[in-house]
């Protein structure tokens, strides 16, 4: 791919990425404004938006940890600031890309809840299950992280996985059976 296209990509990737973490900033911003007094149920029993202030990670794992889970935060995103310069440019490769920028807007929404509350706002709720309460930043990286699973073990081949491979083995050249 010529540098003006990538150029362009990242400029689209960037601006999506904005785009993202303004939607989920909004859509906390409404539940704080809206749902501290009680919840708005949508579907009786099953369904509700219910205000809830987070001090731990998926599932309330490491409450009162902000330290930690900004440290964790900022390894992810590096990873996938990593893996979307480090692709190769390709359409196939191109929808990891826009996967990467997904988990990188889930976890910069909730890098600014806890660098700016000390907790992250949750409020969707599926009482029916008893579901942990999460946010737009949740569904972003949980369903990017579901559909990037899926598109590893059945939509790529493995020489085209070697591409997520960090460490880069060396190749055997023909003659000489030895590593370069």
């Amino acid at each position: 791919m010529e540098q003006k296209s990538k150029i362009k990509y990242y400029i689209f990737a960037t601006l999506l990425l904005v785009v993202l973490v303004a939607l989920d900033q909004w859509t906390k911003f409404l539940a704080s404004d809206n749902l501290i007094n009680a919840p708005y149920v949508l579907l009786e029993g099953v369904f509700e938006l219910r205000y809830l202030e987070n001090r731990g990670s998926a599932f309330g794992m490491f409450q009162n940890q902000v330290v930690f889970l900004l440290v964790v935060g900022i390894i992810v995103l590096g990873f996938a600031l990593f893996y979307f310069v480090k692709l190769p440019w390709n359409k196939k490769m191109n929808t990891l890309r826009v996967l990467a920028v997904f988990i990188a807007a889930g976890g910069i929404g909730n890098m600014i809840d806890r660098t700016r509350l000390g907790y992250v706002v949750d409020f969707f709720y599926f009482k029916l299950i008893n579901f942990p309460i999460f946010n737009v930043a949740d569904i972003y990286v949980t369903v990017s992280m579901v559909v990037l699973f899926i598109m590893i073990l059945f939509f790529f081949k493995e020489e085209e996985l070697e591409a997520f491979s960090v460490l880069k083995k060396g190749k055997k050249t023909e003659s000489s059976g030895k590593k370069e």
